[in-house]
């Protein structure tokens, strides 16, 4: 079995080479000679001796040890032994156990002696210190087996996605890190409170700089030393599925820190960077993996398939696709087809061996057949980000009223191309850093303005067909950027008008969940329906979403204009009621909402067959519900005497 992992890895074929790889506490059988009898004769027995195997593909390194606390770092005692022409080295050492810190020591191409850390290690130092740690993975006790057996790929399913950074979301307790159980302490009942589906966290691979996020990682089977063990995160996905809540893990696999004791010019030669100097380095000064090899292939296969099988993760959200299918993330530069080709076998290998998990492309290009299937010539991911919407939207949201008749299309551009690929939208943690201003920051207007807009803003998030990703601290409308070393302003939710924001995500989410209609084929054109899509000069819009018993109507106005009566077009005859509106004032508003149900009446703007008349507040949002009376069940007839037949109470049409 080990060799034919072996052999797959250098294929390019394995997802599973982190159980042939690294270091494994394991036992061996081995002959000892005993003494027996009276007249102590010796004698040999086999005895099980337990300790770690470690195992190291460097094909160019030579004279290589293990050293580690254990041996007092000396390189002449534990030697290991060239076990395969490929590369693969090998020792046992025997009464080893968890914690204790190593590297690999050899002389690399270039003749000199360096230090490493294991490419496949479960842990590592806490930086600066930058050892691999041994710790035994296995045996932890799941109990999210209901989960795990419900799960699925949620195509009609609400997905409302709350992206955490795990340091920064409740911040430092005193000067170390929370632990991942201690942040699920507390995340857990906010999520609950705030009625969203699934956790997204920032990468939690092992990396030596705080301002990189954990997008520029030195160990990529390594659990981030930050907030705990590898057990301790498995505590934090097995907590969050038993309160009903997926957690997906953001994964860099376009890139790595250049840090010496890590993967660059690992054994002296680009074993896992490119080779040519000219895509050697990403634009983030980073080295960029040589996707085109198959050992890299099977090594980043491998490690995203790690965290699906030993921590449960629900989806991996691959960072910076765009710098996978073109080189350099450069469209000019052409396609990298190599680096297409690995996402191709991983999305094909991990969706074979786990169809209930969601792949999901953080990717900015026009590139198209992302999510469709590879057998069809995609490229095999389940969703992709839509950052065309992103950018498009909030821009438009920061425009003059005056001028947004100018900028029309920035809102209508969207669902032009949305059918082509099974998009998800996001307000992610890229757009509230660097100087680009919060969210609300984002928004036109003074303060009472902002806060409008930005609820208006939710509501078409929501309102818009797609999955949804929210950044944390985006429910609580901050004008701080977000900052890694501090915590969330939580102290805004004592604040009225920032606590009404957390309050309306709430809100939406619920509709989410309870509407067919907001997520059931969802990427089914014949679901939705402009309504009003041309008045630029008013700029309002409003669009039909449907499905079974679920027919929603939503209405933006995007000026300060006020409507005491507006008409705007339906498709379908009835009554609608006003499930919600942002200008309520329980959501910060002015409580300008249409308390009675909505009648139609015939024909309507933009030649629709009927239209509604509703009351329309400067910078409202609304979600209108028709009513659909279900027949009723035919009752059998158990006796010869009939209840007298209610009359019936005409309904008033409309014109």
């Amino acid at each position: 079995m080990a060799y034919g992992i072996l052999y797959d890895y250098l294929m390019g074929q394995t997802i599973e080479a982190y159980s042939y790889f690294g270091a494994h506490f394991t036992s061996v059988e081995e002959e000892v000679e005993v003494l027996s009898g009276a007249k102590g004769r010796k004698k040999k027995e086999k005895r099980q001796i337990y300790g770690v195997v470690f195992r190291l593909y460097a094909p160019m390194a030579d004279d290589v040890s293990v050293i580690g606390e254990w041996n007092g770092w000396d390189v002449r005692v534990n030697k290991m032994m060239k076990v395969d022409d490929s590369g693969v080295w090998e020792c046992f050492i025997p009464g080893l156990h968890d914690y204790q810190s190593y590297k690999y020591h050899f002389r690399n191409a270039y003749g000199v002696y360096v230090d490493k850390a294991d490419p496949f290690a479960f842990y590592s130092e806490y930086r600066p210190q930058s050892c691999s740690r041994l710790y035994d993975i296995e045996g932890f006790p799941w109990m999210d087996g209901d989960w795990m057996k419900s799960r699925d790929r949620n195509f009609d399913k609400p997905m409302s996605i709350y992206e955490v950074h795990l340091g920064s979301w409740k911040g430092k307790i005193g000067d170390r890190y929370p632990s991942y159980e201690e942040v699920a302490d507390y995340l857990i009942p906010y999520m609950q409170e705030a009625g969203f589906t699934h956790c997204e966290i920032m990468p939690i691979c092992q990396y030596p700089f705080d301002g990189s996020w954990g997008y520029q990682a030195t160990g990529f089977y390594s659990v981030d030393s930050r907030y705990g063990n590898p057990k301790q995160l498995m505590s934090f996905v097995d907590r969050m599925h038993r309160a009903g809540f997926g957690v997906i893990l953001d994964f860099a696999p376009v890139h790595f820190a250049t840090d010496a004791y890590a993967l660059r010019e690992y054994d002296g030669t680009c074993l896992y960077e490119y080779s040519d100097p000219e895509h050697t380095l990403s634009p983030w000064g980073s080295a960029q993996f040589d996707l085109g090899k198959d050992p890299v292939r099977s090594f980043l296969m491998s490690a995203m398939n790690y965290f699906l099988d030993y921590f449960h993760f629900d989806g991996i959200r691959c960072d910076a696709v765009s710098n996978i299918v073109y080189w350099d993330g450069n469209k000019a530069k052409g396609e990298n087809t190599g680096a297409t080709e690995f996402i191709k076998r991983l999305n094909g290998k991990i969706h074979y061996k786990h169809p209930d998990v969601m792949m999901i492309a953080e990717d900015s290009t026009d590139f198209t057949k992302v999510t469709a299937p590879i057998e069809y010539g995609g490229l095999g991911f389940d969703y992709k980000w839509d950052l065309g919407w992103m950018n498009d939207t909030l821009k438009y949201y920061s425009k003059d009223p005056i001028y947004k008749k100018y900028e029309h299309n920035k809102l209508t551009f969207s669902m032009h191309y949305f059918w082509s690929e099974n998009f998800l939208l996001p307000l992610s943690h890229d757009e509230v850093v660097h100087g680009k201003g919060t969210i609300i920051n984002k928004m036109y207007g003074d303060y009472d303005t902002k806060f409008a807009l930005v609820r208006n803003l939710y509501a078409y998030q929501f309102g818009h067909p797609g999955k949804k990703l929210n950044f944390m601290g985006n429910e609580l409308a901050s004008f701080d950027e977000w900052n890694e070393n501090r915590s969330l302003p939580w102290n805004l939710l004592s604040y009225p008008k920032h606590d009404s924001v957390r309050r309306e995500i709430r809100d939406l989410n619920l509709i989410y969940a309870a509407e067919d209609a907001m997520k059931v084929e969802e990427y089914n054109p014949a679901h939705f329906q402009w309504l009003m899509v041309d008045n630029a000069d008013q700029s309002v819009f409003a669009f039909q979403r449907t499905y079974g018993d679920s027919d929603l109507v939503f209405i933006y106005n995007m000026t300060p204009n006020y409507y005491e009566y507006y008409d705007v077009g339906v498709m379908h005859e009835g009554v609608y009621d006003e499930i919600f509106n942002s200008d309520k004032d329980v959501y910060g508003g002015w409580n300008q909402y249409n308390g009675l149900p909505c009648q139609t009446w015939e024909g309507g703007p933009e030649n629709r067959p009927y239209h509604v008349c509703v009351k329309l507040s400067s910078y409202a949002a609304i979600i209108l519900k028709r009513r659909i009376e279900k027949k009723a069940a035919k009752e059998k007839k158990v006796a010869p005497k009939k209840a007298p037949a209610k009359k019936k109470t005409p309904t008033k049409k409309g014109k």
